[in-house]
């Protein structure tokens, strides 16, 4: 593998997963910079081959490698580029062995708070209570006073303004919309910079808004953090919307408040488990709307986050600030 004028570039993973992540043009732009192996996965085989390898390229279904393996492995290695998001199941012995990572979850976030803004405003035209009227004989007449808020003097909430919460607030500014925010991390003069509002309890947010969509990083301190306390406060006709993470949020409490009153509704695009478990009553609920985590990148967005990546080599190439790169401290944090 080893080539005297440029350094070596591995792309590791499922064939498909990087090809459909790194187009012929991100290819193309890196092999200019560096002599580039088609994806492969790693084995104790393949060990040596792998020693010259500087740089990995890498998207959904990046194994993870123990600190040890990782320089038995790759002796070499300076960097990884994650072209995908989240990076919490790999990256921390990585970070341990001393080898940059570096995450596209910035593009990655995009297509996620594209969905759920567009949810959002769907939501509080009650979209989603009468959609299902609207198929049958039950057609309900305009009604200017209705039940529904519209998007003009109204309150959002939003849980968790990291990376994808703070695009979905931005999106949000074109719209006469209120948003108020609960995130422990979220500090004053952010709140002011985002012009939100800040509320000490994710109860607060469900009883004082009509719309709350989930945005929160699937940590400890998180998983069935939406509760019963949060659901027994929502509005006759709230809506909940789930882009982020099943784990946060307790099914069977959501379920008993969906089935406790039926005006209200819920989006969800993840579960826990995922797919729903057979049987669950999120799949027979006529108030709940599932769709199979499409929110992230799909079809021509996945070419995104290749370029993310090319982009953020070319600068870490060339000596300049990277825009994207993981810390320890931010696995603290960040989905």
């Amino acid at each position: 593998m080893k080539n005297e004028n440029k350094p070596v570039g591995l792309f590791l993973g499922a064939a498909n997963a990087v090809d459909r992540a790194y187009s012929a043009a991100v290819r193309q732009a890196l092999a200019q910079h560096l002599t580039l192996h088609d994806a492969c996965f790693v084995s104790e085989r393949s060990a040596q081959a792998f020693r010259d390898a500087a740089y990995l390229f890498s998207t959904w279904g990046m194994p993870a490698l123990s600190e040890e393996a990782i320089k038995r492995i790759f002796p070499a290695l300076k960097a990884v580029f994650y072209a995908a998001g989240s990076v919490q199941h790999f990256a921390r012995p990585f970070l341990e062995s001393g080898v940059r990572v570096f995450s596209a979850w910035h593009a990655n976030a995009v297509p996620v708070a594209e969905t759920a803004a567009a949810e959002i405003i769907l939501a509080n035209k009650g979209f989603f209570q009468t959609v299902h009227h609207a198929q049958s004989s039950a057609w309900p007449e305009h009604d200017c006073g209705g039940p529904f808020p519209g998007n003009y003097n109204t309150r959002v909430g939003i849980l968790g303004a990291g990376a994808i919460g703070t695009l979905v607030i931005k999106r949000l500014r074109s719209h006469s919309l209120n948003v108020l925010v609960f995130d422990p991390f979220l500090s004053k003069e952010r709140a002011d910079e985002l012009h939100v509002t800040k509320v000490q309890t994710p109860e607060e947010l469900f009883e004082r808004c009509s719309v709350i969509s989930n945005h929160l990083a699937d940590k400890p301190q998180t998983v069935g953090l939406i509760d019963r306390k949060c659901f027994e406060k929502m509005g006759r006709n709230a809506v909940f919307l789930n882009t982020g993470r099943g784990r946060t949020v307790n099914e069977p409490d959501l379920i008993a408040a969906l089935t406790e009153q039926p005006t209200r509704a819920a989006v969800l695009d993840v579960t826990d488990p995922e797919p729903p478990e057979a049987g669950s009553k999120l799949y027979t609920l006529p108030n709940v709307f599932l769709t199979p985590h499409l929110a992230g990148a799909l079809g021509n967005e996945v070419q995104r986050l290749g370029e993310a990546m090319l982009g953020e080599f070319l600068l870490l190439s060339q000596g300049k600030p990277t825009n994207y790169e993981v810390t320890q401290a931010m696995l603290d944090t960040m989905a």
